[in-house]
């Protein structure tokens, strides 16, 4: 596992990275993750990262666009769990999640905007790998995210932790 420091990251590609505006707050068991983006919109309906977080991760990061909704959680430990043991580096949740105790012990890097402890619906509706646009930055699959407890930042390539 890598470790990121954003801060780095920004002074080493200054032309190369965007940074999310400041909402998010670190929940997870690792402090820093990055990797190549897998995007979820959805809106208080989990269906789709439950779906996704079973799938093997290979090192990927899960953009949820949950539509900042602050009235459900869209992650919890049980999804959390099984995203760090198919191999999910992270997720980031433009919404809430819950379970934020057993999240903070499990090894997955987890930004969120709040937690919350009513789960959502499962109706199986949400699109996966679209364009999603929140934080004043628009995630497409396939480009990097890089995250730690200074914030969160957007590469249209891998970048390499400098030395």
């Amino acid at each position: 596992m890598k470790h990121y420091i954003t801060p780095d990251l920004c002074d080493a590609y200054p032309e190369r990275v965007q940074v999310l505006e400041p909402m998010f707050s670190n929940f997870g068991g690792r402090d820093s993750f990055g990797g190549e983006i897998v995007t979820i919109k959805c809106f208080e309906d989990n269906s789709r990262v439950k779906e996704q977080v079973e799938l093997k991760g290979d090192g990927k990061v899960l953009v949820v666009d949950g539509g900042g909704s602050l009235r459900c959680a869209l992650l919890g430990d049980m999804l959390a769990e099984k995203a760090a043991k198919n191999g999910w580096e992270g997720l980031v949740v433009y919404g809430c999640i819950r379970d934020v105790d057993v999240i903070a012990q499990t090894d997955l890097g987890v930004q969120a905007l709040a937690s919350h402890p009513m789960k959502s619906t499962r109706r199986g509706v949400g699109e996966l790998n679209v364009a999603v646009t929140f934080a004043g930055v628009t995630f497409r699959p396939g480009e990097f995210i890089y995250a730690d407890n200074n914030g969160v930042i957007i590469s249209p390539s891998a970048l390499n932790p400098p030395q």
